[in-house]
């Protein structure tokens, strides 16, 4: 590329990017303060618009309150059209640039977004850590073409962070809605936080969708995922199957679906056709396969899963008939926030039938089963719940059993176990 055009993208970048008007502190942004003086790059992935950008300008944000200068900073978008002609080749005319535009004094600390849009990246990335007096902050939107490049050149030379949509606690912060939960709620609390709930459930968590009240953002980012991220990246042939596939999952949130089944469904030449569909929808954090848990990981693997959606609000934008699957859709943010909690999930099924929604797992143990049921008022519904919990308690030896609820909150004793219902809203918390 031509410097003047570098001298330029540099320049724009940066004023936009130290522009962090409107911004609040993400969760995951506390988890990475202790790399930002580590030697480490870090390398934060995530669904495409979920604000890996702004995370980046927040943490410059806090550098800059830490006394780093504004001139030590570089920030490109590699998103940005104006790039199509950069190659891995201009990697150090554009360091070379930035050096003369803003002549930095001591540590350095550049962040790059979307990254992976240039081969080679990784091997500049390497030369940059190699220097010692630069500290690299990375973003993308596709973690296997990502983690592939890692394995090869920055093994042992990064850390790895997932940024996901606006969990409920952050949609509470942006609309300033208090959600302390050291002290009992009153009702009118409740009433502000369960509307809360009912409007962050339908719209979504993607931050722009949530500044701007637009589920028709939600929609876009959906197509834009589709197209842009999987059709294009990976040349698809045949769209219409792939479409298809995208169309169903959301429309089927939550439900047990083998690959065969998925096969027929869409009509797929074979079952690698289908398992390459789903590995390309999570590499791009569109979609996700929760296995169901088994002692034995062969049949770990070779058992149906269920599938669940980056946000509920997209799921409901684009699926079918949630009006009548409003159960499957709290299941799946109660899914997302185990995510962002970093727990190791499955479902879990007896050979009786008895399913659990969630069981949680560390190490070797199973540490906790969860039941997502918005209702549990009828005595059928709750017989049900709470025998599922049961079974799971005796055949996983798993002593913390919950189920999830709209509404009602108490503990119930039944075979001399504990079994702790509570409120989304509040488990959100």
């Amino acid at each position: 590329m031509e410097q003047m055009k570098l001298k330029e993208l540099v320049q724009s970048h940066r004023e936009r990017f130290l522009a962090r008007a409107g911004l609040i502190k993400r969760k995951i942004q506390g988890e990475l303060e202790k790399f930002y003086n580590a030697g480490e790059i870090v390398l934060i992935t995530g669904v495409r618009s979920s604000g890996k950008s702004s995370l980046m300008r927040l943490i410059c944000g806090d550098l800059i309150k830490a006394g780093v200068r504004g001139e030590n900073i570089l920030y490109v978008n590699f998103d940005d059209e104006r790039f199509i002609d950069f190659t891995s080749g201009d990697f150090e005319a554009l360091y070379e640039t930035y050096l003369e535009m803003e002549n930095p004094r001591g540590k350095k600390y550049f962040f790059f977004d979307e990254i992976q849009n240039i081969n080679g990246w990784q091997r500049w990335a390497n030369r940059l850590y190699e220097r010692g007096d630069i500290k690299v902050f990375i973003t993308g939107s596709n973690a296997s073409m990502l983690s592939s490049e890692i394995s090869t050149h920055l093994t042992g030379r990064n850390r790895q962070a997932v940024n996901w949509p606006f969990s409920f606690v952050e949609y509470l912060a942006y609309h300033e809605v208090p959600a302390a939960v050291s002290k009992p709620f009153s009702t009118e609390k409740k009433a502000a936080l369960k509307a809360s709930l009912a409007s962050y459930i339908a719209g979504g968590g993607f931050p722009e969708a949530v500044k701007n009240n637009d589920v028709t953002l939600t929609e876009q980012y959906y197509k834009d995922i589709i197209y842009r991220d999987i059709i294009s990246r990976y040349a698809l042939r045949n769209s219409r199957e792939f479409k298809e596939l995208c169309l169903y999952l959301s429309s089927n949130i939550g439900a047990i679906c083998s690959y065969e089944n998925l096969v027929k469904m869409i009509h797929a030449r074979n079952i690698t056709t289908v398992k390459n569909y789903l590995e390309y929808l999570e590499s791009a954090y569109m979609f996700f396969r929760l296995p169901m848990f088994d002692f034995s990981v062969r049949r770990q693997i070779y058992n149906p899963g269920k599938f669940y959606c980056v946000d509920t609000g997209m799921a409901k934008a684009t699926g079918f008939k949630f009006s009548e699957n409003a159960g499957h859709i709290y299941e799946n943010a109660v899914f997302l926030e185990l995510k962002r909690r970093g727990r190791e999930i499955y479902y879990w099924k007896s050979k009786e039938g008895h399913e659990v929604d969630f069981v949680c797992r560390e190490g070797v143990r199973i540490t906790e089963a969860i039941q997502v049921c918005l209702d549990i008022s009828t005595e059928k519904t709750r017989d049900r719940e709470i025998r599922a919990l049961l079974k799971a308690a005796a055949v996983l030896k798993v002593k913390k059993l919950t189920v999830i609820t709209k509404d009602e909150e108490k503990i119930i004793k039944q075979d001399g176990v504990s079994v702790r219902i509570v409120p989304m809203w509040k488990w959100l918390l």
